[in-house]
């Protein structure tokens, strides 16, 4: 982990515990080696992941696991719809809002600045743009891929349920040494990947997540956050003395 990083888990007083370090040091990794993963890692993830809350536990995710051939398979077909018939595929549901309000407009012309830039891709440049969409569908040389669906007969909060989990699984993930991506646009490319995984009708495509271990070991984060300052409001605390907050560590608790 960087300084930086390091310097952003550890403001405010408080003893930064193993779970900040992962989080604050996972990114959404493009760049993987070919070094395989085993299925007992996969699965290991999987069964952590699946302790994600979930209202009345439901548990609404459902997970298809590739690899070897049948992840290229899966791979060199949704190449072809990428380059063929673009403009054929849509996915089932909008991620971004029509009209981006501000600040999340200015961030995600942030995040094309700060992604392409680094590639050394003008933003103009669509076809070198596309180029690097199509690294999406080979799980950008990931050993293993996620397709990850749920229920299009359940509601909003399910899908706020089925982000915790997918989170469980990058976070998972990164606990074993491993990186990840997530990737929406697989939801793309619904119509090509229903009839080559057997998926059911009642199941919407989401999103997919690429495993594996970066090719470069010096990788890490390339965007930015925003201070807690910027997204959080706190009330009450001014009751308690900063001695008093920081007394007890939950994971130092004393057991009977």
């Amino acid at each position: 982990m960087f300084a930086s990083e390091e310097a952003m888990i550890g403001e405010g007083g408080a003893a930064r515990s193993r779970i900040d370090e992962i989080i604050a040091g996972r990114f959404a990794c493009r760049d993987f080696s070919s070094a395989p993963v085993g299925r007992g890692t996969i699965e290991q993830i999987l069964r952590v992941a699946r302790f994600a809350p979930s209202g009345a536990n439901i548990q609404p995710w459902h997970v298809y696991v590739l690899t070897g051939a049948a992840k290229d398979r899966v791979s060199a077909a949704l190449r072809e719809a990428h380059e063929t018939a673009r403009d054929e595929h849509v996915s089932e549901y909008s991620y971004y809002a029509t009209d981006l309000p501000e600040p999340y407009l200015q961030r995600r012309q942030e995040f094309g600045r700060l992604f392409y830039g680094s590639l050394g891709i003008a933003q103009s440049d669509l076809t070198a743009r596309a180029g690097q969409t199509a690294k999406n569908y080979a799980f950008f040389g990931a050993p293993v891929g996620l397709i990850v669906t749920i229920d299009r007969r359940l509601q909003v909060g399910s899908w706020l349920d089925l982000g915790m989990f997918v989170q469980n699984v990058l976070l998972a993930a990164a606990g074993h040494g491993l990186q990840s991506c997530p990737q929406e646009t697989f939801s793309k490319y619904h119509r090509i990947l229903r009839p080559l995984l057997s998926v059911p009708e009642e199941q919407m495509v989401v999103c997919g997540i690429s495993i594996g271990r970066a090719r470069n070991a010096a990788q890490s984060r390339l965007m930015p956050r925003a201070d807690v300052a910027e997204f959080a409001s706190f009330a009450g605390f001014e009751e308690q003395s900063a001695t008093q907050m920081e007394r007890t560590r939950p994971w130092e608790a004393e057991t009977s």
